[in-house]
């Protein structure tokens, strides 16, 4: 494998927002796609650099990028900053893209999305150039789907302490609680209030075209979930991947004892000492369409009105329902869950 040192690069968005980022051009004679890495929600893209130059040492070529508000994209103030992760979606993977695109217009397109970064792409009005997609906990953040037993802390932290400090200080301190990064006010507050329709959370005159996006995609998707992800639970990755409702979704639960360890949870798995484990099976995924795990099936479907104390035991099913929860674009409240 060739050891290969990501390049800074600036990416303009739509609406002239600059944003940071890195790219890795693999020089390896067995090239064969490019990938743009979506990062979580208040997590550096930075975190996501060993596994992208890993990548490049397997023959891909690799874009990583901060958010706007984010990293090397934040602002001098974040105070009343209004960024949403509509935004995110809309406007900065949309440039991401679209960056690929003009300077490497060869190959297929990849997305490795983690958490909100697997939700993301269906905002952009370009999304349809993309592939082929593996994300891991990919959710948006409706509080029901948390883990049963851990449903009351994290309501309290995300959806109770995030808003109240974010209406007194202007923007979510996250860093100096040792909560991931500061957050734009919007962006907090998405998470704070998304409602289980998430097209409900945005204004009536949007929603159908948020939606028609979402349909749009048409990408294979590998959705990965993780047994003992108190966030991205198999109700809260059902949830989000049916929003790709023309997507080709394939889907696989991954156990700490799977890959030898005590605990996974949410944000392990782009952690470097899963080189030899995880990040070695994605390949097959990343470039050959291939789920690497077959005999890691997602569990069988519970009913959807059901609050299940663990994550582990049910996981949401039923496209015909959640179609009717997507369409519900005239205000009216969703029941489907």
């Amino acid at each position: 494998m060739l050891e290969m040192d990501g390049w800074p690069v600036g990416i303009v968005c739509a609406d002239g927002v600059r944003l940071g980022g890195h790219i890795w051009v693999s020089k390896a004679a067995n090239h064969c796609c490019t990938v743009i890495i979506n990062p979580a929600t208040g997590v550096l893209a930075r975190y996501y650099h060993p596994y992208a130059r890993f990548l490049a040492g397997h023959g891909f070529t690799v874009l990583t990028y901060d958010y706007r508000g984010i990293g090397q994209s934040r602002p001098a103030t974040l105070r009343g900053c209004a960024y949403h992760w509509a935004d995110w979606g809309e406007l900065d993977f949309a440039a991401a893209l679209a960056f690929l695109d003009t300077h490497i217009p060869y190959g297929p397109r990849l997305v490795v999305g983690h958490s909100i970064g697997g939700f993301l792409p269906g905002f952009a009005e370009n999304a349809p150039l993309v592939d082929r997609m593996l994300t891991v906990g990919a959710q948006y953040a409706y509080w029901r789907d948390y883990a049963g037993d851990q449903r009351l802390r994290l309501f309290l932290k995300w959806h109770l302490a995030m808003p109240l400090l974010t209406a007194i200080c202007g923007y979510f301190p996250g860093r100096m609680l040792g909560w991931l990064e500061d957050l734009p006010a919007g962006v907090a507050k998405d998470w704070s209030f998304r409602r289980a329709c998430m097209e409900l959370t945005h204004r009536r005159e949007d929603r159908p075209d948020i939606l028609r996006r979402f349909a749009a995609v048409t990408a294979d998707i590998l959705a990965i979930g993780v047994t003992d992800d108190d966030i991205g639970t198999p109700n809260a990755i059902r949830r989000a991947l049916k929003y790709y409702e023309n997507a080709s979704p394939v889907e696989a639960a991954l156990s700490p004892a799977d890959l030898g360890l005590d605990r996974i949870g949410h944000f392990s798995l782009f952690h470097k000492r899963h080189a030899a484990g995880f990040w070695l099976d994605s390949l097959l995924w990343l470039r050959d369409g291939i789920n690497p795990w077959p005999d890691k099936p997602l569990k069988r479907a519970c009913p959807a009105n059901e609050d299940t104390p663990s994550q582990s035991q049910c996981y949401i099913h039923g496209r015909g329902m959640m179609r009717q929860c997507l369409h519900s674009t005239e205000g009216k409240p969703c029941t489907t869950f």
